[in-house]
């Protein structure tokens, strides 16, 4: 059996060494568009926090792929503040390098990665299963006209010797546009931070003509956040299930078919989660259970997460007061369901 991947991110590496751990007869093929692994555009298009499960300690990062241990989260919204403690394990991730120790294992199992090899219309992949883990938007949802779903914006800045550097802290600020505000804790060395500003409806950006980058300057004169600005990227979120999951011998695997956690843009979890999904089903020729697994391990969240998210879309219609106390119920309440 020979399977094609699309994208040697975290989603595609996973689903590799996932397919090679389970059947090391199997051959796996990587097609990778960028001319590195990991440190290109896309190894760092995320706030880069990582949270793992403790049954999936595997996906813990080695020493030289994480910067900082995250232990407390502050989350404000317009008028009240939460503290909270994490109860597992939490990183800031060096992603790109996180990547390249994913990459690293793949290919002692015997995966074949193919850099600077960019799949279009004319390309010819011969696997007998192909997984699409090119991110959003999927190239194979776009070929067949699958690009549905819900999706917003992110812009995010990295900037050094930043005030607002705290080494074991995240903090997040919701805001009653239905978006918010984040700085999670880079390099210390550096004094680095990911600061960053996501909104939930990318229709609604391009409809009322909201600018991120110029919202986030605000915010940082606001909350007189001071440093010197190392890159900015901006990209597409995708909130939750991106149906649909399988199409004839293609798994969406990532953004492409999992997406971010609803309301809180996590996205790492979920990429590698349903990358050993996917890997495991075809492995143990069960690629028909891929939606059923997929579904049974994120739809909960994915519902909650959605209907908060219409909720809230109508409450700002009518007064954007209700947004906040929306906001506050949903904080007070998560923590005490995971628990």
């Amino acid at each position: 059996m020979e399977i094609d991947i699309v994208g040697a991110g975290l989603s595609g590496l996973a689903s590799a060494i996932s397919l090679k751990e389970n059947n090391k007869r199997i051959k796996v093929n990587i097609f990778e568009k960028n001319k590195e692994i990991g440190y290109n555009y896309e190894g760092k298009k995320c706030g880069e926090a990582h949270t793992v499960e403790k049954e999936w300690i595997k996906w813990i990062p080695d020493k030289n792929s994480y910067y900082n241990q995250i232990k407390k989260a502050i989350v404000s919204t317009s008028n009240k503040t939460y503290k909270f403690h994490y109860p597992r394990k939490g990183y800031i991730l060096n992603r790109p390098e996180f990547i390249c120790q994913l990459s690293k294992r793949a290919e002692e199992l015997g995966v074949n990665i193919y850099i600077n090899e960019k799949i279009n219309k004319n390309s010819k992949l011969n696997g007998d299963y192909i997984i699409d883990a090119s991110g959003c938007p999927s190239f194979f949802k776009i070929k067949y006209g699958f690009n549905k779903g819900i999706k917003g914006i992110g812009y995010q800045q990295t900037i050094n010797n930043s005030n607002y550097f705290i080494e074991d802290t995240i903090k997040i600020w919701y805001k009653n546009e239905i978006g918010y505000y984040w700085v999670f804790p880079r390099d210390p060395v550096k004094k680095q931070i990911n600061l960053g500003y996501a909104i939930f409806d990318y229709k609604k950006i391009k409809n009322d003509n909201i600018n991120l980058r110029k919202k986030l300057e605000r915010f940082k004169i606001e909350k007189s956040i001071d440093g010197n600005k190392y890159y900015e990227i901006c990209g597409m979120i995708p909130l939750g299930l991106q149906y649909p999951l399988k199409y004839k011998n293609i798994l969406f695997v990532g953004d492409a078919g999992v997406g971010c956690f609803p309301f809180q843009g996590q996205g790492i979890y979920r990429a590698l989660l349903s990358g050993d999904i996917a890997g495991n089903c075809i492995a143990r020729n069960k690629f028909h259970k891929y939606s059923y697994l997929i579904n049974k391990s994120f739809i909960k969240w994915d519902l909650i997460g959605k209907i908060f998210l219409h909720i809230c879309d109508k409450l700002g219609n009518l007064n954007k007061n209700l947004v906040d106390k929306s906001w506050n119920l949903m904080i007070d309440k998560i923590p005490k369901i995971i628990h």
